[in-house]
């Protein structure tokens, strides 16, 4: 099986780097930094993106796409990633959010959300943890109570980035019925963040800039035309959601660069010749290699509409365990200089601090990782429950 990239696409993929190299301000580093400029600049450049028809490239012509193959938006979301992701927060939109109101969404719903979305102009949140639901998400106890027109809301929601942005609207989980079994009892609400009784509190990590917020709904009136999908029909929608994020191949192209950064840190620490100092990079390259394979196979999935939660689920758990390899592995290399967060005499810049610890969270963000090996036991491997 060939998996390279046509003529064509390799073309598109220089484009896009010259246009990165030309849009891409110098003070750039991502979004989780305290800089003021961080988000103004992802809605502008996001807003230029959608000119050029990049932002929802692969999304159908009806809704602000271009239809592209589903290997250009891979090329796209690889170089985003290799940016440090200057969409921002409007990728949530582009990889889940917005396929979950096509698929499930009304034709007025889909009318009034997805045109903003495939113009850049809109910003969104995502309401699903809670403190008491987290790993166990059909836990959720935020619930949505139906008056006349309206559910009204009333509950926690913990680790939702963006909100602060300011987030225009949440897609949010809530329990409509408490009768249902716990699975069948969930809808998704799509919540103006701007109604009465949504307060938004920043949550400080130990990495430095925050990047997630908990939400309290305190009485909030959501009108019953921005109930995606069915009433009790939350899980399924959530699902779907959980897929798209999980896997793909961009994330690969992280370990691509943190290869390099390891590589230039082992060479400026003089351990380039440690035989397991070689070792270990070997090993971590290797691996790297493994997740860009199945990131392929992901794709393939895609492009012959198979659904595949169990391999989202591997990717996943394999994923966030390898970044966390990889900072470690940094760091033990780096040596007495790890303790330092910004001296840009360190190779890669002094980032492997600021690495380790954002990785921390990357087995707990999206999933745990006892979650996703819970589905790969039960739903791949046929273990039992106990």
């Amino acid at each position: 099986m060939d998996f390279a990239f046509t003529e064509d696409e390799e073309r598109f993929r220089a484009e896009l780097r010259a246009f990165l190299t030309e849009e891409l301000p110098d003070w750039w580093r991502g979004m989780f930094v305290d800089d003021p400029r961080a988000i103004p600049f992802t809605r502008a450049f996001c807003r230029k993106l959608a000119a050029r028809g990049w932002l929802t490239m692969s999304w159908p012509r009806a809704w602000g796409g271009q239809e592209a193959s589903v290997w250009k938006q891979a090329i796209l979301r690889e170089e985003m990633w290799a940016h440090d992701e200057p969409r921002g927060p409007q990728y949530m939109n582009l990889n889940y959010i917005g396929p979950c109101i096509m698929r499930f969404g009304s034709e007025a719903q889909k009318r009034r959300f997805l045109p903003p979305m495939a113009a850049g102009d809109v910003l969104w949140t995502q309401g699903f943890s809670e403190p008491g639901a987290g790993s166990d998400l059909a836990a959720v106890a935020t619930r949505a109570e139906a008056r006349g027109d309206h559910l009204v809301v009333n509950g926690h929601k913990l680790w939702s980035s963006y909100a602060d942005a300011p987030a225009d609207w949440c897609f949010l989980l809530a329990r409509t019925s408490v009768a249902a079994r716990r699975h069948e009892g969930l809808s998704i609400l799509l919540v103006d963040m701007r109604t009465p009784g949504i307060t938004v509190r920043p949550i400080d990590s130990m990495a430095g800039p925050h990047e997630l917020n908990e939400m309290f709904f305190d009485e909030v009136r959501v009108p019953r035309d921005c109930l995606l999908g069915a009433e009790g029909q939350g899980w399924e929608i959530v699902s779907s959601a959980l897929v798209n994020e999980r896997s793909g191949i961009a994330g690969s192209i992280r370990f691509d660069q943190a290869l390099d950064w390891l590589k230039t840190t082992a060479r400026e620490q003089q351990k380039l010749r440690d035989p397991r100092v070689r070792q270990q990079v070997a090993d971590l390259a290797t691996k790297a290699a493994i997740m860009r394979w199945a990131g392929m196979r992901a794709l393939t999935d895609s492009l012959h509409e198979r659904m595949n939660p169990h391999l989202s689920a591997a990717m996943k758990l394999m994923s966030t365990s390898l970044v966390q390899e990889f900072s470690e592995t940094g760091m033990e290399v780096l040596g007495p200089w790890a303790t330092l967060m910004d001296d840009p005499h360190l190779a890669p810049g002094g980032r492997w601090a600021k690495q380790f610890l954002f990785d921390r969270a990357m087995t707990i963000a999206g999933g745990t990782s006892e979650v996703q090996r819970n589905i790969v036991a039960q739903r791949v491997l046929g273990l039992p429950r106990k």
